[in-house]
């Protein structure tokens, strides 16, 4: 079985301790539980070990591993100049000893949930969290067609609910309020992909609890097969789900690609083969059906470490051949290589496909404290950080990921630094599905954050 035929159950289980040079994901700083932290952007000394790519001069995807090396080795430069800058968190006069955000009725901009202000320039990423007693968009109980019980919080012993009635607020404009009827109404005779790992699929979950109500719709079609998605035999699962609404005849899916990137076996006649991981090609999915999809979402992120890798036998490609660049080998480098990669040929793909809207998403934080996931680590808050916070940054909390989409015409669904401070809001020691003692501090609850990501992609197309 391939990688891209499976989702690896312990996709919560990422660490980086493998790896010599350790190349942190995250963009959370280390804190004390139950305190309000500071939060920074990486240090000069951390960002010396990332490599920060962007969107080159040219539309199509290099072949020379060289070139792409050569153009690497001066942005690292520019990336460890802007390393000195601070994510910009405001305190604001919400007392932060407190539960209660501000309210609808204390927003500075009047508005209400309902706002409709259309601003095209309006940057998403910037805003505050606040009390909305309108909230949840659906039940965690109630959307079982859709919503998969590992990652249903009301369905396990969690009796703390106050992370479902927050909305995100953006800073000087509103979001328009997400309807499932008028999704499906942008959507018409369009098709939704989300294509990335498990915090792929707990978007695309979520989206679909969204447009339903969290009702059931056993007039919602399965029509995975049109897309591949199959299960092989004596597979768990296929390589992805998608449905399709009749009445608009919109379909959402999601196509299952933790590393971005085309992975395919060796040796097929060989169940224990080694898996080639082309860095430099993307994944197959997409180059067979890009040209069906309108809406297209991408992640990757958390499966970039050594134990992945060693776990699925995956061995680094480039041009057809195993890499013996050592830089690249770098995980780190190997990651930003890959998302630049696949961002560069989809913006290739662009003139091809006019009405293609093309999004990479950044990356969601992690709040282990004090320790990874299999060595006590923690986020037991029920205080959550954004208490008393406003996100003020222009520039993503990711660098590589903002750094890959720049002058393309791939848009950045930036998430990470309003994520970053609800860490609150994970499953944290009530999974029903990971070992006794650890805790899911990387996936998040449903309802929850993932759903501010799909209604600010909503406002963006």
């Amino acid at each position: 079985m391939t990688e891209d035929s499976k989702e690896d159950s312990t996709d919560n289980k990422d660490t980086e301790e493998e790896e010599e040079k350790h190349v942190e994901e995250d963009i959370v700083s280390n804190t004390n539980q139950g305190k309000t932290p500071i939060i920074e952007e990486k240090k000069v000394e951390q960002v010396k070990r990332e490599v920060i790519v962007s969107e080159p001069k040219y539309q199509k995807t290099p072949t020379s591993e060289e070139t792409k090396l050569e153009q690497v080795k001066h942005e690292v430069a520019v990336g460890e100049g802007e390393a000195s800058k601070t994510t910009h968190i405001k305190e604001t006069i919400s007392d932060p000893e407190s539960n209660i955000l501000a309210t609808d009725e204390e927003r500075t901009d009047g508005g209400t949930s309902t706002a409709r202000i259309a601003n095209q320039a309006c940057n998403y990423a910037k805003g505050k969290w606040v009390v909305d007693n309108h909230r949840p968009l659906y039940s965690g109980s109630q959307c079982k067609q859709w919503l998969a019980s590992m990652w249903a919080c009301r369905l396990m012993q969690r009796t703390d609910f106050a992370f479902e009635r927050v909305r995100w607020q953006p800073k000087d404009c509103s979001m328009e309020e997400f309807e499932g009827s008028r999704f499906l109404r942008r959507m018409k005779n369009k098709t939704l992909a989300f294509v990335g790992d498990s915090l792929g699929r707990q978007q695309f979950q979520s989206m679909m609890c969204m447009i339903t109500g969290g009702k059931e719709r056993l007039d919602v079609l399965d029509v995975g097969p049109e897309f591949g998605f199959i299960t092989p035999e004596g597979g768990a699962r296929p390589g992805g789900w998608a449905y399709r609404f009749p009445e608009t005849n919109t379909t959402v899916l999601y196509h299952w690609s933790s590393t971005l990137c085309d992975i395919e076996p060796i040796n097929i006649t060989d169940p224990a083969t080694e898996h080639a991981m082309h860095l430099d090609r993307p994944p197959a999915f997409l180059r067979q059906y890009l040209h069906k999809i309108d809406v297209l979402v991408m992640n990757t992120g958390h499966h970039w470490n050594r134990g992945k890798l060693n776990g699925n036998r995956w061995v680094m490609h480039v041009n057809g051949v195993p890499n013996t660049n050592k830089k690249l080998a770098a995980l780190g480098n190997a990651k930003n290589f890959t998302i630049h990669s696949t961002v560069s040929w989809v913006n290739s793909q662009l003139p091809l496909h006019p009405g293609l809207k093309a999004f990479y998403r950044s990356l969601s934080p992690r709040h282990f404290v004090g320790g990874e996931w299999n060595t006590g680590g923690s986020c037991n808050n029920t205080t959550p950080m954004s208490i008393g916070k406003e996100v003020l940054q222009e520039e993503s909390s990711d660098y590589s990921a903002g750094r890959s989409v720049k002058g393309t015409g791939v848009k950045l669904l930036d998430i990470t630094a309003l994520s970053i401070i609800r860490d609150e809001g994970h499953i944290s020691r009530f999974s029903i599905s990971a070992s006794r003692g650890v805790q899911d501090c990387l996936h998040w609850c449903l309802p929850g954050v993932p759903d501010t990501w799909n209604e600010i992609l909503f406002a963006m197309i």
